[in-house]
């Protein structure tokens, strides 16, 4: 089942709240937090508390995604304040391991990020580990990037090693992606082997606020697209 998890980074904070619950209301899956903390990425955005001020305002699950380092200072606050999965990126931990077990010890689903740059290699040491695989599409840092081609290769490679661990263990692993995706593109990057896909621009920047049905003709234009063989 795919599944579609508007990054709020791109959202109106001046009406945050009402933001996410229209968004939910138009059928999205999960929300999409993108922190960062001006030291392992350029930008500065939210931190726990903004999670804590949403939770109360939606049962969908919300998708923490930390551009932070250290990254383990940090993960039991989000944890606390209402996070249902945490990801980080390997060269923030000097212990991965101990990092994803410190997520799931939270009680949240743990997974891995991998910038365009970073090699999928860490895979092979903590599969056993992982709940979600987040591939960047984009250099991290900022919203409204278009997506590096060289994703949909590096995709399918994720996607024949989740393939191959849910053969032996009956484990299932989600493969998620960010950064860049569109209409135009959001099938493509499904045939590539992604299954969960964070949307941000392409959401919160669809039609007018005018609109009160811009978030549910978007979010019915992109799962259209899913559709496509």
């Amino acid at each position: 089942m795919y599944l579609i998890a508007p990054s709020i980074l791109s959202a109106d904070f001046a009406r945050l709240g009402e933001e996410v619950v229209n968004v939910i209301a138009a059928g999205a899956d999960w929300i999409h937090f993108d922190v960062m903390d001006n030291h392992y990425v350029p930008n500065l955005t939210i931190g726990p508390l903004v999670c804590e001020a949403i939770r109360p305002l939606t049962r969908a699950p919300i998708d923490v995604h930390l551009m932070v380092k250290p990254v383990d200072r940090i993960v039991p606050d989000f944890a606390r304040a209402g996070a249902n999965i945490i990801t980080f990126h390997p060269e923030a931990s000097e212990h991965v391991d101990r990092t994803l077990a410190l997520i799931r010890e939270s009680g949240c689903q743990p997974g891995l990020v991998f910038n365009p740059a970073t090699p999928l290699d860490y895979l092979d040491h903590v599969m056993d580990k992982l709940d979600i695989i987040l591939l960047m599409s984009v250099n991290p840092g900022f919203g409204g990037q278009k997506f590096i081609p060289s994703t949909l290769a590096k995709l399918a490679a994720a996607r024949a090693r989740i393939d191959a661990y849910e053969q032996d263990s009956g484990r299932r692993i989600r493969l998620e992606v960010d950064g860049g995706v569109k209409v135009d593109n959001i099938a493509a990057i499904a045939r590539a082997g992604a299954d969960t896909f964070v949307a941000g621009s392409a959401v919160f920047g669809a039609g007018s606020d005018s609109d009160r049905h811009r978030y549910n003709s978007i979010l019915a234009t992109l799962r259209g697209q899913l559709e496509k063989p």
